[in-house]
């Protein structure tokens, strides 16, 4: 039986073998730079944050990337200290600066699907359509040989868990006004 290892690096494997293309190292880069610093999604908050009838979305969306960065960034990448793949097998050339931090859970997956799930919780009608981005930046870190498959799921998880910690505590804040 193969090793949980063994299987990441066969996924990996996979996508550098018969999905990476020219024109996909070109696109991948641009599309994971999407979700550098999250600015993609703070970009959205800040379109809502103008509109009127969208600013509790907007600071649901904001509030929900803050617990995602504390979560994944300040607190499970520290703790789990997990090496990305390209630390692990360096025969795979890169198409974006090497991170310098640790692998798990992906920070452009969680702050996406922390945006997802504000966007879809806030109301707001075109959640469906941020996912598309959201996906795509996920894949991008795969493509990118910058995350394991796990560290996606993690990041999945952690975004979804903060965009409903942020609308818990949006609740919470409505209720004692």
């Amino acid at each position: 039986m193969l090793g949980m290892m063994d299987m990441e690096f066969g996924i990996l494997g996979f996508i550098q073998t018969y999905l990476r293309t020219p024109a996909g190292d070109v696109i991948m880069p641009v599309i994971t730079a999407l979700g550098n610093g999250g600015m993609l999604w703070i970009g959205i908050g800040a379109v809502l944050l103008v509109r009127r009838g969208r600013r509790k979305a907007a600071v649901l969306l904001f509030l929900a990337l803050g617990i995602e960065f504390f979560l994944c960034n300040v607190w499970l990448k520290n703790a789990a200290a997990v090496p990305r793949p390209c630390d692990l097998d360096t025969s795979v050339q890169l198409l974006i600066p090497k991170p310098e931090d640790y692998s798990f859970p992906s920070g452009h997956t969680g702050s996406s699907f922390a945006a997802v799930t504000a966007l879809y919780l806030g109301k707001e009608r075109y959640w469906r359509l941020a996912l598309i981005p959201a996906v795509l930046i996920a894949f991008s870190r795969l493509y990118l040989y910058v995350h394991f498959p796990s560290d996606i799921a993690g990041g999945v998880l952690v975004g979804i868990v903060s965009g409903f910690l942020a609308y818990g505590c949006m609740q919470l804040m409505g209720k004692r006004r």
